[in-house]
């Protein structure tokens, strides 16, 4: 900030100060030029205004700070960054959403409770304190099943000397390991990830869970992660899960003869309830790169997975580790699309295609010259053709507020085929 008590009004100073004033507004004004509508932190921005508001205080007569102050005004406005209003059309995949959540919620609430009626004749009644497997013999609780509901994973997960677990309850009142390195465990716990994935964004990632599962012997094992064990050994009760529940979400079961290893309550439904909602069901063999660039938006926010894989790159999605990617990077677009922004706007004047491989007549000027047949000829020689297109998108929020700057992503298209979306992870 500048010193008032040091401010001296005549002609010399002030045309100085103006001077001072002008060059750090220019910085200002080249910052948000450079934030394209996006709003932030500007480093020029309070040594600009300071010194035109003690000019404006001191001189407000003089030409050259009013246009001074006309010009901060402008860009305290551009800096707060562009807005449009939000419609109802932009939001209704998170409405639809919000009812297919309700939807599961529900059939999961009653799957529940048929497990628990057809499971109450071999269900151990209460848990805790658990048996002390040292001096109480526990034969007649194998094979008997239990229901534990503070099952903290990853938190609690160790590696034992007799397999993988996860430890619940206190050394006080004694403690069950849930076994989770066989496919009792991971079949229904990658079918709660693909509930996440299809269904319901907003349950993020669960951190305890309800486990049915049913005793099947007893085990020592010092139940801490790490190599360096501090505590003492525990004898406990070793329990295989058979359903993994997260009440208000999904509920998820073991299978041993599905291809998965377990599934969802009404797994099978979602795509047919979904197909209702989905203004978008496949891309066109002629779409556009703007085209392409809002169908892959739409794929995500109306969780079409299929047509999200369609939309990407093919050489981009072949391997297990590919696949991998395309997971992980649709859970980052749906959070960002529930917890970021809403909307992103294509700007079609801002798409630039560029070959990067291969024969091309951008100007137009070897077509005067040569004919197609000459031009095939040339482009032969130069083989497989690869074309670049910047697709320029612009992320909104709830309220209709930009959010950063505009983003570029490559869309690519070979030998003037389909454009496919190559740099899928970015953000928009």
């Amino acid at each position: 900030m500048v010193d008032k008590t040091t401010f001296n009004v005549n002609e010399t100073n002030l045309s100085m100060r103006i001077g001072q004033a002008e060059m750090y507004l220019k910085e200002f004004e080249a910052e948000v030029r450079r934030a394209s509508g996006g709003s932030g932190m500007f480093r020029s921005k309070d040594d600009a205004l300071s010194r035109i508001m003690l000019l404006n205080e001191f001189a407000p007569g003089d030409e050259r700070v009013k246009a001074l102050f006309e010009r901060a005004k402008k860009c305290i406005i551009g800096s707060t960054g562009n807005a449009i209003d939000i419609t109802p059309e932009m939001t209704a995949y998170l409405r639809n959403e919000e009812n297919l959540r309700a939807i599961y919620a529900k059939k999961s609430e009653d799957a529940w409770n048929s497990l628990m009626a057809e499971y109450q004749d071999k269900l151990v009644e209460k848990p805790f304190p658990a048996p002390d497997v040292m001096n109480d013999s526990v034969d007649e609780r194998v094979g008997k099943y239990i229901v534990l509901d503070e099952v903290r994973y990853p938190e609690n997960q160790f590696m034992g000397v007799t397999g993988e677990y996860i430890h619940t309850g206190k050394r006080s009142t004694g403690m069950y390991f849930v076994r989770i390195d066989g496919r009792k465990w991971l079949g229904p716990y990658e079918a709660v990830k693909r509930y996440r994935r299809l269904v319901d964004s907003t349950m993020n990632e669960v951190d305890k869970w309800v486990v049915l599962g049913e005793i099947t012997g007893v085990t020592m094992e010092i139940p801490e992660a790490g190599e360096t064990k501090v505590g003492g050994p525990v004898f406990a009760e070793v329990v295989e899960p058979m359903a993994l529940y997260v009440p208000g979400h999904v509920i998820a079961v073991y299978d041993k003869d599905s291809e998965t290893g377990g599934s969802f309550v009404g797994e099978d439904e979602v795509a047919a309830i979904k197909e209702g909602w989905y203004s978008v069901k496949s891309v066109p063999e002629d779409v556009t790169p703007e085209k392409l660039t809002e169908i892959f938006c739409q794929a995500i926010k109306e969780k079409n997975f299929e047509l999200y894989k369609e939309c990407i790159q093919e050489e981009r999605r072949e391997t297990p580790i590919q696949e991998s990617l395309l997971n992980y990077y649709w859970d980052l677009h749906q959070e960002r699309f529930h917890g970021e922004y809403v909307y992103a706007k294509v700007d079609p004047d801002a798409t630039k295609i560029t070959v990067v491989k291969g024969y091309s007549d951008e100007s137009g000027l070897d077509s005067y010259f040569l004919s197609p047949e000459e031009q095939q000829k040339i482009a032969a020689k130069f083989g497989e053709k690869i074309e670049y297109a910047a697709v320029q998108t612009i992320a909104f929020d709830k309220n209709g507020k930009q959010l950063g700057s505009p983003v570029k992503r490559n869309l690519i298209r070979k030998n003037g085929g389909r454009w496919y979306v190559r740099d899928y992870e970015m953000r928009f």
